[in-house]
């Protein structure tokens, strides 16, 4: 349970109908079992004690009888478990028969949870929940919660509050989940006896990982399986386990036991953020129990690029969606101040190549020619043939206007006016280039009545890897929330689906990333930007990790290793997390100024809407952390 994780389960143990005794056994089996996994909430199937398809059988004292003492043997036989655990039975509360989850652990029965909505063919034998909680007794315990909506928090582990309901009450239009949610329940576990009918897995994976979506919250799911009576219908052991939207796990036709794990440190997060006007209640609250913290071994599939989708079809869509947007986003600026051209600095490299793509699109969407760009490639002291024929090859594939700026006499004349020696090659000498090439960008959009498009990305913001007032400043920055992984997929997804540009930009993909603002050696690059901040790979997903959800440096840390273990040494890994924040707490000031541009994702570091931080911000507590690691 270490960094907000939490072990979850849900089960479908083998079932006989209206044989109690077997049904208990297997019910304790599947809990010891889930127990031993290290999951702490399980979930199982509606009706699990008695089988849900005793149909006018639930009228007999005898099953009545039997469910009541299964649930007994289940409770005793538990007593040293720690995994809380919703057990389904038919339950004899005053007169009325209801369909309950009895919430069980360390042999302790914690509350009766009944469901709510019932069909008509279910309304023959139950009765549906009381509209307020009660209290109940049972054979060797008193005054047991008893009421829909019942909540139970954990004392021992912040953030874990579990609540249960029924597939019926999912399919219901006010379901139980919304307000135990409201109270503070971030995993919700639901019973269900639904039968296998074609389609219904689809519909119920949609309830199920909606739900987590609208409530913040990990859901699970435990459907019954094929132990249930097969005259009218078949059950198909349907399990699920969804968290804020994302579907964590699934089986089908299989039972067992099906295991991941909920980041409760992630749902509070995304509760901080947007639940702010929603008033918290305690109005169910049933108690609450303890578990014992362990380190909780992580299973769940933890991608190493959580900008870029695994999926090619999706992958595919996310980058022509993206390349849209920001070309929407620069068509409109370009309308509004009657631009008569895009002024753009094309190096050769990826941001600057993704940046004249999106203007040839922007122009395309304005029915202007593609002309209307002006490219200019501004060779310095660093600049190879490879870039500068990248750049050129661009250009004339894309029919826009090419200009070349030499830039070396100009940065030499201001050497020689504040007096640096050029053989010094230090920041000044990098500097100097790059804001000469933003003056020039600058004047020729002056004299042309057009705008200078910005090509820096997402990934440089944050590491603030660009020069103050140089490459840092434009009239757009088309770029400006798109990560560096994800600027090479959709240049890669344009030249698969651009023949005439397909060489190009596999040269410009195959070239290293880099500002080209050291002399060449021997024609090749000299200055490689990975080499010097660190793999972007692994930036980007410390910047997922730390902006989206504010995760502390000790969990980034054992994330990046679980995704990148086979990759990178913990202590490569740890050494970049460190000048990750080094950066990014001393670059502020360089994201306060930074010009418009188009949000493409949920991390964005625009200061005018989704990023403030003070400029001077300490960094002591972060690194205070990470001396620790």
């Amino acid at each position: 349970m270490k960094d907000g994780f939490l072990s979850a389960a849900c089960g479908t143990p083998d079932v006989r109908p209206a044989d109690c005794h077997y049904n208990a056994e297997q019910t304790f089996t599947i809990m010891r079992k889930a127990d031993k996994a290290g999951a702490r909430v399980l979930v199982l199937p509606e009706l699990g004690l008695t089988g849900a398809t005793c149909g006018d059988l639930f009228f007999q004292d005898a099953l009545l009888k039997g469910a009541e003492e299964a649930l007994s043997t289940v409770r005793e036989a538990t007593r040293h478990l720690e995994v809380v655990t919703a057990v389904g039975l038919p339950l004899r509360v005053r007169g009325r028969l209801y369909d309950c989850a009895a919430v069980i652990q360390k042999g302790k029965i914690l509350g009766f949870v009944p469901r709510a909505e019932l069909s008509d063919a279910e309304s023959r034998y139950f009765t549906p929940a009381p509209d307020a909680p009660a209290t109940v007794d049972f054979p060797g315990q008193s005054g047991i919660p008893f009421g829909a909506g019942l909540t139970f928090a954990c004392e021992t582990l912040p953030g874990l509050t579990v609540g249960f309901e029924f597939g019926g009450d999912l399919a219901g239009l006010q379901p139980p989940s919304v307000s135990m949610a409201r109270d503070g329940a971030t995993v919700i576990g639901c019973l269900d006896a639904a039968p296998a009918v074609i389609g219904m897995d689809d519909r119920c994976r949609q309830f199920v990982t909606s739900q987590s979506l609208r409530l913040a919250c990990g859901y699970l799911y435990a459907g019954a399986g094929e132990g249930e009576s097969v005259a009218d219908s078949v059950c198909g052991a349907h399990q699920l386990i969804s968290e804020n939207g994302a579907l964590l796990a699934e089986r089908r036709f299989d039972g067992g036991l099906l295991v991941s794990e909920i980041d409760l440190a992630r749902l509070s997060y995304e509760r901080r953020r947007h639940w702010r006007n929603i008033a918290p209640s305690d109005a169910r609250r049933a108690g609450s129990f303890s578990l014992t913290l362990t380190e909780t071994r992580l299973t769940r599939y933890l991608p190493s690029m959580p900008f870029v989708p695994e999926s090619p079809a999706e992958l595919r869509e996310r980058c022509r969606e993206i390349l849209l947007t920001a070309a929407l986003g620069l068509k409109r600026r370009l309308q509004d101040t009657s631009s008569k051209a895009a002024v753009i600095g094309l190096s050769g490299g990826l941001d600057s190549t993704l940046a004249v793509l999106v203007a040839a699109r922007a122009m395309e969407l304005l029915g202007r020619p593609a002309s209307d760009i002006v490219a200019v490639t501004m060779p310095g002291f660093g600049t190879t043939d490879g870039t500068q024929d990248s750049a050129v090859k661009l250009a004339e594939c894309l029919g826009v206007t090419l200009r070349t700026v030499r830039i070396s006499s100009s940065v030499l004349a201001h050497f020689r006016d504040i007096g640096h020696d050029p053989d010094l090659h230090n920041v000044t000498y990098e500097n100097a280039q790059a804001r000469e090439r933003t003056q020039i960008l600058m004047d020729i959009a002056n004299d042309l009545g057009g705008l200078v498009v910005g090509t820096g990305d997402l990934s440089e913001l944050a590491l603030g890897w660009c020069t103050y007032n140089g490459d840092h400043m434009s009239m757009y920055a088309v770029n400006a929330s798109i990560p560096k992984t994800l600027v090479r997929h959709i240049v890669a997804c344009v030249a698969e689906e651009t023949p005439e540009l397909s060489g190009v930009l596999r040269g410009v993909l195959e070239t290293p990333v880099s500002p080209e603002l050291l002399p060449a050696v021997q024609g090749e690059i000299a200055q490689k930007t990975e080499d010097i901040v660190g793999p972007y790979e692994l930036h980007d997903f410390f910047l997922y990790y730390m902006v989206r959800w504010g995760f502390a440096p000790s969990k980034i840390l054992r994330l990046a290793v679980e995704a990148f273990g086979d990759r990178y040494a913990r202590d490569i890994i740890l050494k970049w997390l460190r000048v990750f924040y080094r950066r990014f707490f001393t670059q502020q000031f360089k994201r306060d100024c930074v010009p418009d541009g188009p949000k493409v994702g949920k991390v964005s570091l625009s200061p005018r809407g989704d990023w403030r931080m003070p400029s001077d911000a300490s960094l002591a507590l972060w690194r205070a952390e990470l001396e620790t690691l």
